[in-house]
């Protein structure tokens, strides 16, 4: 949505609560929203997902692999605080190759959209010299709103 000055736009997600915010003077995002406006309702802070299975080993030899993995760990933990992906509003990924990451960038969209679809939340993906698991190629951390 654009105000009367044009001072923000942007599109309202598919859930209520959220709206997803691109000004228009702003290079067009791909695969993130500039801004995501919560309304009420209660926040999730997400802790650091890594691709830890459920004996505490790091699974996936690559970026792709590792990033399903942790995307799928955040989401099982968003889920069991009432949280769906539509209600991510900002995510934080850190990985220990940031150009790795570039290189996988479409395979990183399809995980992404296969497992959250097409609303973006606010992002950022940081490098990181080494992650608390030395195994770990990346890791995500989130907020979200539940109404």
């Amino acid at each position: 949505m654009m105000d009367e000055m044009g001072e923000t736009g942007g599109t309202v997600g598919a859930r209520p609560g959220l709206e997803r915010i691109n000004p228009p003077h702003l290079a067009p995002p791909t695969g993130f929203s500039h801004a995501v406006r919560a309304a009420s309702g209660s926040m999730v802070f997400l802790a650091g997902q890594t691709a830890l299975d459920g004996s505490g080993r790091i699974v996936g030899d690559g970026i792709v692999e590792q990033f399903e993995r942790a995307l799928t760990n955040l989401l099982e933990a968003a889920a069991a605080s009432g949280a769906g992906p539509s209600d991510l509003a900002k995510l934080t990924v850190f990985a220990v190759d940031v150009a790795d990451y570039r290189r996988h960038a479409r395979d990183l969209g399809q995980v992404w959209k296969r497992l959250v679809g097409g609303d973006f939340p606010a992002m950022a993906v940081i490098g990181a010299t080494r992650l608390w698991d030395e195994a770990a190629l990346v890791e995500i951390e989130g907020i979200a709103v539940v109404r």
